[in-house]
């Protein structure tokens, strides 16, 4: 069992975690946003990656998702966990608290959101967008860890960097969701297709600039927020891992099973050889 999690620099840098080394990674897609750290935890191997690179260098829009997942999978990561900053869009869910969502909506303009293309034809199911299994695990770690945790709730993804106009924000409120960010449904999307279970700690740091009585999201109020959020997260981790089970039953280990829509022997000769990590079990 090898367990990925995606984040921010720092997160990796886990008490514990030992044989730690890098590991670059080349893939069809272009380079993943840093290198990948690996070491075990408890026994358990373990795959971090600093998801805008060490130093904060991509926006969300200019993250290589597709590479960040493949490379994921190149290394035999079975599920991820993903832990990224988010607005509040809910009163009771204040800044410093953390929710596991169960829904995603796609907000982005500008993103790569498929392995699929050039050739090759495929629709994967995404009602349920997280793996479940792995979701539950998260929240009843992060409960024993002490945090204040939400279970379930929607992530509206938008595409950024800027942060909400004041309409936006209510707008987004009126439709009822929870929290929200700039990267993780576009996570989801790839590690559906790569068969990767995928899961979010998302982190509150502000009530985005609907909230009347607080002072509008600033670059600093989040990162203040967000480093103490992070040495959460690190516990959840640690709590997490060695209550996911080796053995997954969940829906994601064969979410391409019947989703390849094109015959294999019309797919070209380079979309298989890209895509082999993903759909040679299907084509071949």
């Amino acid at each position: 069992m090898v367990i990925g999690v995606i984040g921010g620099s720092g997160l990796y840098e886990m008490e514990g975690l030992t044989g730690v080394r890098e590991v670059r990674i080349d893939t069809p897609f272009g380079e993943p946003s840093d290198a990948y750290i690996t070491g075990s935890l408890g026994g358990i191997e373990m795959v971090f990656l600093p998801r805008h690179g060490r130093g904060h260098r991509f926006l969300p829009t200019e993250v290589n998702f597709r590479a960040n997942i493949y490379g994921m999978k190149r290394l035999g990561v079975e599920r991820i966990i993903s832990v990224s900053a988010v607005g509040s869009m809910r009163e009771d869910i204040e800044p410093g608290h953390i929710v596991v969502p169960s829904q995603f909506y796609d907000h982005t303009k500008h993103r790569k959101s498929t392995f699929f293309g050039n050739g090759v034809v495929a629709h994967v199911g995404f009602a349920d967008p997280v793996c479940h299994a792995l979701s539950d695990v998260l929240v009843n770690a992060g409960e024993r860890a002490g945090a204040k945790m939400h279970r379930g709730g929607t992530y509206l993804c938008m595409e950024g960097p800027q942060f909400s106009t004041r309409a936006e924000s209510n707008i987004y409120r009126g439709w009822g969701v929870d929290v929200i960010g700039m990267t993780n449904v576009t996570e989801a999307k790839l590690a559906r297709e790569a068969e990767i279970c995928y899961a979010t700690l998302a982190l509150a740091t502000d009530y985005d600039c609907w909230h009347e009585t607080e002072e509008d999201v600033t670059v600093e109020a989040v990162i203040a927020i967000l480093l103490k959020n992070v040495e959460t997260a690190k516990k959840i981790i640690k709590e997490a891992v060695p209550n996911i089970p080796a053995k997954r039953e969940c829906h994601c280990k064969e979410a391409l099973k019947n989703a390849i829509m094109t015959k294999a022997e019309l797919i070209p000769e380079k979309t298989k050889k890209d895509l082999e990590l993903i759909i040679g079990k299907y084509i071949n």
